[in-house]
């Protein structure tokens, strides 16, 4: 799919990953950029930089996903990409104690990461099919398909995000809808900033440009998977092929992580 005259949908869209891609959408010629955040200011700042319509816009809770789409398809036209970007991080009280998250703090990522989307998904599908088309792109994590060692919650909603995003592609293919599920490593954004050091810093750190990068050739190809992240497909495949090697793998980086923070 090309974005060119398009309307499309991105929460989580007033920084980081959201708002490059907004910005790259609009050099794309998007026809109108609907931009959704927690924080409406920075919704707003993007969507005057695009020319876009801004919503503060709480995306765990459905009757504000269910306004969006509404309002949108009233005022503005029917949907063709729904981007389903925003994200958090909740980590283990303790990076060493898989129970140490709190019930709050597992219903919190689980609502952003994987409830969101159904929300997305059930209120646009209907229309979508009617209209023999739609778009989504589900933002997950390379967390989605491999682990994020110290948080038990971030990886576990993360690859609920990327089960959801595969059911969705399977069940509705053959109604014309296509899924993109986004999963890079590390990516330069108050997110990532906000964490203590780990894995995704090692491997390469993107900034959301190149992410955006990615997600533009991704859609254009209606692939499935948006590896911005390269060496990720070589690590997803090692884990396919040898699941001991990989779990022992993951153990020796989690020793030497915990011996470098030790250091510091």
């Amino acid at each position: 799919m090309k974005i060119k005259d398009k309307i499309v949908v991105v929460t989580g869209g007033g920084d980081g990953i959201g708002r490059a891609m907004c910005k790259r959408f609009h050099r794309e010629g998007a026809k109108a950029i609907i931009v959704v955040d927690l924080n409406g200011d920075k919704a707003e700042a993007v969507a005057r930089a695009v020319g876009g319509k801004a919503y503060a816009c709480d995306v765990a809770n459905e009757r504000d996903i269910i306004k969006i789409v509404e309002e949108t398809e009233e005022n503005i036209g029917p949907i063709d990409l729904f981007c389903s970007n925003a994200g958090l991080v909740d980590r283990n009280a303790s990076p060493d104690d898989v129970g140490s998250a709190t019930n709050e703090s597992w219903m919190r990522s689980w609502n952003v990461h994987v409830m969101s989307h159904v929300y997305a998904a059930r209120a646009l599908l209907p229309r979508m099919i009617s209209r023999g088309g739609g778009y989504f792109l589900n933002t997950s994590s390379a967390a989605g398909l491999l682990s994020q060692i110290g948080s038990a919650v971030y990886a576990t909603t993360k690859h609920a995000a990327v089960a959801f995003a595969e059911i969705l592609a399977i069940t509705h293919r053959d109604q014309g809808i296509r899924v993109s599920v986004l999963c890079p490593q590390g990516v330069d954004t108050p997110l990532l900033r906000s964490g203590t050091r780990g894995p995704q810093h090692l491997d390469g750190v993107l900034t959301p440009e190149e992410c955006a990068d990615a997600v533009i050739k991704g859609i254009e190809a209606e692939s499935f998977l948006i590896l911005p992240h390269s060496q990720v497909a070589t690590y997803v495949r090692n884990k396919g092929e040898n699941y001991e090697r990989w779990l022992g793998g993951m153990v020796k980086l989690k020793r030497s992580l915990a011996a470098e923070k030790t250091k510091t």
